[in-house]
């Protein structure tokens, strides 16, 4: 089992079939099918069912793909120490959507322009879904709101955020959650940690909510606070960003639920150079920092 058919393997999973992992990889279909077909005949199970396009991974699978995550990350570790300490390698960072669009596109490009032999894939989720990423290994760090408590996890505080409650134009005042006017909450999925901190809110004030509405985006979500269905909670330098004007209002939240602190975390063993140089840019780099 060589490390190129992990690697591979990994893509035709990240890419959800065989032509666009063909197209990353830059081969042919043939050759990316007659691996992974190979793969299979070599391990003596089968990775994926073929449901006429589509590829879906079996049970052996995914536990291949855990194991594929590992041994790609430790090949990368071990380059990047054989180089002489000069970050190197592939680099697969984790980002809350709201800190990727406001926090990370100057400080990504920094990092490109002073570590070009590191290949970084930045890739955005829920809290929760990102810690799950750095624990099996599927992400070498994650921006994510903290802190985590697991042991396992390194956390460095990098970022500081206040959140804020963005409601239709026009809206009242909002105290309280008692305030509200429109009890429709406009969220990620559950493991969003901001998410969380909303529903919180509303069961502190004994709030109710009406209706969850799950949006993909913060762009979605203020549009549709704009259009009078609900309310979201959006951190203030990702509003900062977006210039949103007056089509929504824009309400506080107490300081101790509107504080919230953002954290790059790792696994606790040894840190590889990519992503110590990653820290030092985000350490040192323009944000307001926690």
């Amino acid at each position: 089992m060589e490390l190129s058919d992990l690697h591979i393997f990994r893509c035709v999973v990240e890419e959800g079939g065989i032509s666009k992992a063909a197209l990353k990889l830059h081969r042919v279909q043939s050759n990316v099918t007659t691996r992974i077909r190979q793969l299979e005949q070599e391990l003596g199970v089968a990775l994926f069912l073929r449901e006429g396009k589509r590829l879906l991974l079996t049970a052996s699978g995914r536990i291949l793909l855990a194991y594929a995550e590992r041994l790609l990350a430790l090949a990368d570790e071990a380059r990047a120490a054989l180089a002489g300490g000069t970050p190197c390698g592939h680099l697969r960072l984790g980002s809350m959507e709201s800190t990727a669009a406001a926090r990370l596109p100057d400080l990504l490009s920094a990092f490109h322009r002073q570590h070009p032999e590191v290949q970084l894939e930045l890739r955005t989720g829920g809290t929760g879904r990102l810690v799950t990423g750095v624990l099996e290994g599927a992400l070498d760090c994650a921006l994510v709101s903290g802190p985590v408590e697991d042991v396992r996890l390194e956390n460095t505080a990098v970022f500081y955020e206040k959140l804020m409650v963005v409601a239709p134009a026009g809206h009242p005042p909002i105290d309280s959650a008692q305030d509200l006017q429109t009890r429709t909450l406009l969220t990620f999925e559950a493991d969003c940690a901001y998410r969380q901190r909303l529903e919180h809110w509303l069961n502190s004030g004994r709030v109710v909510a009406e209706r969850i509405v799950e949006l993909a985006s913060y762009h979605a979500m203020i549009g549709c606070a704009a259009s009078g269905m609900g309310i979201a909670l959006v951190p203030q330098s990702l509003l900062d960003k977006l210039n949103v004007g007056d089509t929504v209002s824009i309400h506080p939240l107490p300081d101790a639920l509107a504080r919230v602190t953002t954290v790059l975390i790792r696994r606790r063993e040894k840190i590889s150079g990519a992503v110590a140089a990653l820290l030092r840019i985000l350490c040192d780099g323009s944000g307001e920092h926690a």
